[in-house]
């Protein structure tokens, strides 16, 4: 972790020299975000092999959501930092599961030891927000992101019990938009796209939580890498790759 303290507040536009730590491809992904726009995240070919479409959850709009849902085609989810996390007593998926196994002792049962593709999910809870309606729609889904990025951005230094009221006030649960936590070690710990979108963010001094949602492809797979690097090459959109932001990482954290 960096040893001295990241701010959460997004800065805006950040001139290239502030972030003398990151090579051209980051810093044009990082500039991207921050502008709003998306940027496309392949994790490794050894992991998941997959690329998300990525924004700010700060940023992201009914216009956006739509894009997500229609040339990303994969589960919509938001990400936000372990310390708002722990701030606000969230569990993980997996532990809610196993925890209620003595009244529905099936639920542990579907835990596994280990995912194919890494050693724990990153999922949480699902959310909407309060004044959505039935909360799938662009503009409720939209209402709710957003709400995630700016309480992450506005509010992760709150005492515990005034952030917990705040979430509790604003959201209600189960909605339709998943919960991801980064890992407490980041990209030491886990390579995920919410590790590595949210360390992406913390380098560029951005609010660290995201909208993610994975490329698909047409024929029923995920969108291969070539596709995905033309995709953004054809709407002129930064492509990263997993593994620049983790040697990035280790110098700007070092």
């Amino acid at each position: 972790m960096p040893s001295v303290p990241v701010p959460l507040t997004l800065a805006g536009p950040l001139a290239p020299s502030l972030l003398p730590e990151l090579d051209d491809s980051l810093k044009e992904a990082t500039r991207a975000l921050s502008q709003g726009g998306p940027i496309l995240l392949y994790d490794a070919p050894d992991r998941e092999g997959e690329t998300d479409l990525v924004y700010l959850a700060e940023a992201v709009t009914p216009r956006a959501v739509r894009q997500l849902r229609q040339e990303a085609g994969g589960l919509i989810v938001v990400t936000i930092p372990e310390e708002v996390r722990s701030s606000l007593g969230l569990p993980y998926m997996d532990t809610l599961l196993r925890s209620a196994g003595k009244e529905h002792p099936l639920l542990p049962r579907l835990v596994p030891e280990r995912f194919r593709y890494d050693r724990r999910s990153s999922f949480g809870i699902s959310v909407n927000h309060r004044a959505g309606f039935t909360g799938i729609p662009d503009l409720d889904r939209a209402l709710t992101i957003r709400a995630l990025g700016e309480m992450v951005r506005d509010r992760a230094d709150e005492p515990p019990k005034v952030l917990q009221d705040h979430f509790a006030s604003t959201f209600l649960a189960p909605g339709h938009v998943p919960v991801l936590y980064a890992a407490a070690g980041g990209v030491t710990e886990r390579r995920g796209h919410t590790e590595l979108s949210s360390a992406l963010a913390r380098m560029g001094r951005l609010t660290p939580s995201l909208v993610l949602c994975e490329m698909l492809s047409d024929d029923g797979r995920s969108l291969p890498p070539s596709e995905s690097r033309a995709y953004a090459a054809a709407r002129g959109l930064p492509f990263v790759e997993g593994h620049r932001i983790v040697e990035a990482w280790s110098r700007w954290s070092g």
